[in-house]
């Protein structure tokens, strides 16, 4: 990535996309919804895949990013042809995500949650019940993070989504709208006080934590690199005293989406070595979830620093936080989703992302 092209944090991006463009988002986003809805699935996603891989083939920006982060996660330089193939491979796998999130708009939510192994969420009622605030969960770009948010739910868990509602406002309706029709609440990113008030109140909330790269986060080690990941989490638990689950979410040879849990996660204060030991414990619980699957991982944008210098600053900053260095702390910003029709730009790069669920 060039010097000066940097993803912008949600709280540094234009307040709203042009208004134009969020309408042509809105309206062929309706009318794709409408199409997929009544065309086999297979055809479905044989378009949208095809389309997926000619954007990543021909939008060399695109290719750059996804090339660094699945080079990182396959251990081969980014140009290694075995790179380009698993990054074509999470471009189509990307696809049959697409398609299955706008099939649940005609969906039930019985058939909504039909595909989600029902008895892989019963771990989460016991971390929940033994949490003495609420239940946080910290997930990746991988999987169905929807149908299975709305499966807690429709166990009659209080379950809360974080959402970006200050670029394509209609397209963040429609989303939230879907999303309460399941149970599952929707939280506006910059509302704070309604975050915390879920979790003082004992409840569910979950964050997407590999949104993308961003200099002031929480330094940690993700496949052997130096990157960072949101302070969120791990802030939210420490000041609600409550506990973080990273959860897993994969699909199946056999259609199903599998569930899964690495252990429980405390932060017994909001001090900074706490914050970043904790923060590394679910970048740790995210690599192994991105290696378990890693073309089923759709997180596209630049998710490790540009440059080895400023990695270098980054275990420096870390190894400042482990020493208690106040100064070296970071700052409590809950990165919301981007919502499905964000486009990626041609100066400045903004994160590009499914409607999928959380704090991403």
């Amino acid at each position: 990535m060039t010097a000066g092209k940097r993803l912008e944090a949600p709280h540094r991006r234009r307040e709203q996309g042009p208004r134009i463009l969020e309408k042509t988002a809105v309206t062929a986003y309706a009318a794709a919804v409408w199409v997929v809805a009544h065309v086999p699935p297979s055809l479905a996603r044989w378009v949208i895949a095809t389309g997926s891989q000619a954007g990543y083939l021909l939008w060399p920006t695109k290719r750059a990013w996804s090339n660094q982060n699945f080079g990182r996660v396959a251990g081969l330089p980014p140009d290694d042809r075995k790179v380009r193939r698993l990054a074509l491979a999470a471009y189509r796998e990307y696809a049959r995500y697409l398609v299955e999130i706008m099939r649940l708009e005609s969906l039930s939510i019985d058939e909504a949650i039909a595909r989600v192994i029902q008895p892989d969420l019963d771990r989460i009622e016991e971390a929940w019940k033994s949490s003495p605030g609420g239940l946080i969960f910290a997930l990746g770009h991988v999987g169905n993070n929807e149908a299975v948010a709305a499966g807690v739910a429709n166990r009659g868990w209080p379950i809360s989504v974080v959402a970006d509602d200050s670029t394509f406002p209609e397209m963040f309706e429609r989303f939230r709208r879907l999303r309460e029709a399941w149970g599952v609440h929707v939280i506006p990113w910059r509302n704070l006080r309604e975050i915390f008030g879920v979790l003082k109140r004992g409840e569910m909330l979950a964050l997407l934590i590999d949104w993308g790269y961003r200099s002031d986060g929480v330094p940690v080690r993700l496949f052997g690199a130096w990157t960072t990941l949101p302070a969120g989490p791990a802030s939210l638990a420490a000041k609600t005293n409550s506990v973080i689950l990273p959860v897993a979410i994969r699909r199946g040879a056999d259609g199903m989406f599998h569930v899964s849990f690495s252990p429980v996660i405390t932060v017994p204060s909001a001090g900074p070595a706490d914050i970043q030991r904790a923060t590394q414990q679910i970048a740790d619980a995210l690599g192994a979830t991105i290696g378990a699957a890693p073309e089923q991982w759709y997180s596209f944008k630049p998710i490790w620093p540009p440059t080895e210098e400023e990695a270098a600053e980054l275990a420096h900053r870390a190894d400042r936080m482990l020493a208690g260095d106040r100064s070296a702390a970071v700052p409590l910003v809950v990165a919301p989703e981007a919502p499905i029709a964000e486009p990626e730009p041609t100066s400045a790069p903004t994160p590009v992302a499914g409607p999928e669920f959380g704090g991403s």
